[in-house]
């Protein structure tokens, strides 16, 4: 209110001033063409208050518009509510450099076309800013696994697991424990890797031959990154020890890549060995799982676990706890990617993880429970811990159904 005040009172002031000078303009005129035409003195002060009149005028004029213009787009503005605004006599001081209000003072204050443009530059921020979430959020949600999208999760079972595919079996008697969606087929992401260790290993070729990492074994599938440079030599032993422990996956296309006969005898071989398994409902088309098209079901991945658990080195390899490895001038640390392995409440004999948006996070695990030797897998599940919690609940679950039989043969017997 004391902005327009203050620009109304500018305008008056104006227009008087500009009178004024007018007539002395036109006074020295007069004078002029009394006196003297030719006078220098006159003449310059008769020019001089004309052209001060005259950007006075132009001045005036753009003032007024810009006036009313002002005042109309203050007009079209919504009051604020009467309990919000702040009295004068909670003004603070002038010397504070604030008005009425909490306002700045006119010396401070932004002309209305800068403040618009500034909040107008505000409100465009925020728009982008929460149209790039509403863009992330939909292209995360689109992320979704062949699971969530067949409405696997929704199955019920005893123990809430939260993956969308279980089965546990005796490895022994072959008597099923748990089994949930166990004949869904989904993309099995790195679990695709004990194929390509059973092949490589059936197959007999030297672990100490050198192996060079070329363009050829960089993921153009998901576009995944690699600490194994273009260029680096290992032995293919070292290639089978971080494919299996670390889920490297440049290491498991080169396996598949120096196969003899290339990476599409590798592939094929990998699919008459699943077919020698029985595994009829599987199939691949590359070594690494990183392409959704490297499908199984639990059951077939089951007897995989247990071919794969039948060589030794390949049990030693997928559950060694890590592995440093020389790399030209440098020393690489890998590590297991379950960390189950050095849990000391598990006895695991063979494990392989593995993940990608379309698979879900997945775990295949030969371990000892209750004295009893089991093959555990979990598909699609809903998080990265949330595999390990399911084989948390299993595990538990199996060792008070072991203690009720205990009590029960007690009982029985006494």
């Amino acid at each position: 209110m004391s902005s327009r005040r203050s620009r109304k009172v500018l305008i008056l002031r104006d227009f008087f001033y500009l009178c004024t000078l007018r007539q002395v303009s036109i006074t020295l005129a007069k004078l002029s063409l009394t006196l003297a035409k030719e006078s220098i003195v006159l003449t310059s002060l008769h020019s001089f208050f004309s052209h001060r009149a005259i950007g006075l005028c132009i001045s005036l004029c753009l003032l007024v518009p810009m006036s009313f213009s002002t005042q109309a787009a203050e007009n079209d503005k919504p009051g604020k509510p009467a309990n919000s605004a702040k009295s004068t006599g909670n003004a603070k001081p002038a010397g504070n450099g604030k008005t009425a209000g909490s306002s700045k003072s006119a010396a401070n204050t932004k002309p209305a076309g800068q403040a618009k443009a500034a909040g107008n530059a505000k409100n465009s921020a925020k728009a982008t800013n929460n149209t790039r979430k509403v863009v992330n959020a939909k292209a995360q949600s689109t992320r979704v696994s062949h699971g969530h999208l067949a409405g696997l999760q929704q199955g019920n079972d005893d123990l809430d697991l939260r993956s969308s595919v279980a089965l546990v079996i005796d490895q022994d008697t072959h008597e099923v424990l748990i089994r949930k969606n166990d004949n869904a087929v989904l993309p099995i992401a790195s679990l695709t890797k004990l194929m390509t260790a059973l092949v490589i290993s059936d197959a007999n070729l030297s672990h100490n031959d050198m192996i060079t990492i070329t363009q050829e074994d960089v993921d153009t599938e998901k576009g995944s990154t690699s600490r194994l440079a273009v260029g680096s030599v290992l032995s293919r032993g070292d290639l089978m020890h971080l494919a299996l422990m670390s889920s490297e996956n440049r290491a498991a296309h080169a396996l598949g890549r120096t196969y003899p006969g290339g990476l599409s005898s590798f592939v094929k071989a990998m699919n008459e060995r699943a077919k020698g398994l029985g595994m009829l409902s599987s199939h691949f088309v590359e070594p690494t799982g990183l392409s959704s098209r490297n499908q199984s079901n639990a059951n077939d991945l089951a007897v995989l676990v247990s071919a794969t658990y039948n060589v030794p080195l390949l049990r030693e390899l997928s559950t060694s706890h890590g592995r440093e490895v020389a790399v030209g001038r440098r020393t690489l640390q890998y590590n297991t990617t379950n960390r189950l392995v050095k849990s000391p409440n598990w006895d695991i004999g063979l494990q392989k993880t593995g993940y990608i948006s379309e698979a879900g996070q997945c775990l295949v695990m030969q371990t000892k429970v209750a004295g009893r030797q089991l093959i555990m897998v979990f598909l699609d599940s809903a998080g990265k811990l949330s595999r390990i919690a399911d084989a948390e609940r299993v595990r538990r679950w199996v060792e008070n159904q072991n203690a009720r039989t205990e009590v029960a043969m007690v009982k029985n017997a006494g």
